[in-house]
């Protein structure tokens, strides 16, 4: 049975931030992403958590100066002690927030820089920063974003991002798996969800075109959740979709696995063949 964890910073929004997380827990999420919790403090955070009875299951390292067109600070040069305070920020909030995962955004290659020369300087940065994770527990995640929506980007396919964790070459580095993205970069989900199983530490999702809920896109998503549970996979899914009314009303797609107003248990699903 696939396990899916809302993200608080694009679903629920309808509803001040400190209700989502009771809410997200009333419609049978036992789990929440958030993008960038800086903004608020880790006690304040994990005391929304804890009375909600949810775990918060990845957070990102901040993407930078939003406004000029960043995208993360990992692999640009000149920018590695600031990209150290700030990731040393959110290994200090995943470590509050019990968060065991955190997305390193790399950022966009600079005008004028070789993308050989910012690859260096993500390998470096990603082997000191395991390293500290390594001693909390914490996994490093590694996300293509697609580069129609964020021209310039590092990575932006399977192959490119496995090529970075293979080079940087510790177990605590993965790869976040991104439907979305992946299906407007290469497509062919099924088959790259079966050989990247290995290296693959986190599954999100949205509908393409939109990021909006699954049943609205062109990709079968039910027939992907069945295919990872055929699989084995274990971790988290990461429903990362802006609601097209209210997130209550968009979960009809989730009432099968126990989410949604009016899910139970009764409706899980029959798993199918893949």
């Amino acid at each position: 049975m696939p396990r899916f964890a809302a993200n608080l910073s694009t679903m629920l929004t309808e509803v001040p931030f400190a209700a989502r997380f009771s809410a997200a827990r009333a419609l049978g999420f036992r789990a929440v992403e958030y993008l960038f919790p800086y903004e608020v403090s880790p006690r304040v955070f994990r005391e929304l958590l804890d009375a909600a009875g949810l775990e918060l299951v990845l957070i990102n390292t901040a993407p930078g100066d939003r406004a000029a067109g960043e995208f993360g600070l990992a692999a640009l040069p000149g920018r590695e002690a600031e990209f150290q305070s700030q990731f040393e920020q959110a290994l200090d909030y995943a470590d509050a927030l019990g968060a065991a995962m955190i997305h390193v955004m790399a950022g966009v290659v600079p005008p004028g820089v070789g993308r050989e020369r910012c690859v260096a300087v993500f390998v470096d940065n990603l082997r000191t920063a395991a390293a500290l994770a390594r001693k909390r527990g914490v996994r490093l995640l590694l996300e293509p974003l697609n580069r129609r929506d964020v021209p310039g980007y590092l990575h932006a396919s399977v192959a490119e991002t496995r090529a970075l964790i293979e080079q940087v070459g510790l177990a605590n580095v993965q790869l976040q798996f991104d439907c979305y993205h992946l299906q407007i970069t290469q497509g062919d989900l099924g088959a790259s969800l079966r050989e990247n199983l290995d290296v693959i530490g986190h599954v999100q999702f949205s509908s393409v075109p939109g990021r909006h809920e699954p049943q609205f896109g062109e990709v079968n998503m039910p027939w992907l959740f069945d295919l990872l549970d055929a699989l084995g996979y274990r971790g988290w899914i990461g429903c990362e979709y802006t609601p097209k009314t209210t997130t209550a009303a968009g979960l009809d797609w989730g009432a099968a696995y126990g989410l949604g107003p009016q899910a139970t248990t009764a409706g899980k699903r029959q798993s199918k063949s893949v």
